[in-house]
């Protein structure tokens, strides 16, 4: 019995690792044919509601009023934080963007931080040392230009900022997501997330996008196939991490997530040709290794 569900989670874990660059890149690549951040959200809960919505209508009687409120707000902060990393996507390489993700480690050590006086040990301080140390080599020294300082550069970058955004906001949602486990299936609550977050895209979407849904539309037309690839990239994604939530030792399983970083920084140079990848992959070591001491760490 052992053996099947350690495979399992192995292979979990696999999918939720190629899972999530691989839909930065189908993300990067609607936006440089002209789409917009907030359409491209709006495309991917419609195409995953679509899909989940049956088990919504014969499953959602059976959990709590509290599951929908959780649900709610996991909604508002997936299509609001989703909206922060297709812009994200979209400004700045894949190859600097993937580091970043190691700062999530970080993120998580401030509330414990600042409402519980909770200050990490001498391996968690290693850690954040290496992830901010690591940073020095994502960035293009050449862009940076003589005399400003680099790390200055890094956190200035709007694309980086963004990114940092849409972490903080995935943060918290994934409080709510684990309380809505408690109540519900990983599947019934993959299937609300997705169904929620098309009610709440489509509603705040064409408001805020006002006369250019039109023309997104007809740009859709032609990028279907990309949309369906982002689509199931990013439901893998998604029912990965909340299977992982639901059971699994979640601490070590966000360790081996930050291997994903490599392939973002592998797919940057490989699909978008950006520069720099030798200091990038030698930064990303770095940051992948204080984000996994963090962890193990605490």
């Amino acid at each position: 019995m052992i053996r099947p569900l350690t495979m399992v989670l192995s292979l979990v874990v696999f999918v939720r690792i190629v899972s999530n660059p691989v839909s930065n890149v189908f993300q990067k690549v609607l936006t440089r044919r002209g789409a917009g951040a907030l359409f491209v959200i709006l495309m991917t809960h419609l195409m995953l509601g679509a899909v989940c919505w049956p088990v919504v209508v014969r499953n959602g009687l059976r959990v709590p009023v509290g599951f929908w409120v959780d649900m709610g707000v996991v909604a508002v902060l997936t299509v609001a934080g989703n909206a922060l990393l297709v812009q994200a996507v979209r400004l700045t390489d894949l190859s600097v963007l993937g580091p970043v993700n190691a700062y999530k480690s970080i993120i998580s050590l401030v509330p414990g931080m600042v409402l519980l006086g909770e200050v990490p040990g001498v391996i968690g301080l290693l850690g954040m040392g290496l992830i901010v140390g690591g940073s020095y080599f994502i960035v293009d020294k050449r862009v940076s230009g003589p005399g400003r300082n680099v790390f200055v550069r890094f956190f200035t970058e709007r694309g980086v900022q963004y990114r940092f955004g849409a972490m903080a906001l995935a943060a918290t949602e994934a409080v709510f997501l684990k309380r809505a486990l408690l109540a519900s299936s990983p599947l019934l609550t993959f299937a609300c997330w997705a169904v929620m977050g098309l009610f709440v895209a489509g509603v705040v979407v064409p408001i805020l996008m006002r006369g250019g849904m039109e023309r997104e539309w007809k740009l859709a037309v032609g990028n279907v196939r990309t949309y369906l690839w982002l689509a199931t990239t990013v439901g893998l994604m998604q029912l990965c991490t909340i299977v992982v939530l639901a059971g699994f030792q979640v601490g070590y399983a966000l360790a081996l997530f930050q291997t994903s970083t490599l392939i973002s920084v592998f797919l940057g140079w490989r699909v978008f040709r950006e520069g720099n990848i030798g200091e990038r992959v030698v930064g990303s070591v770095v940051m992948v290794a204080g984000a996994v001491l963090i962890v193990v760490g605490r």
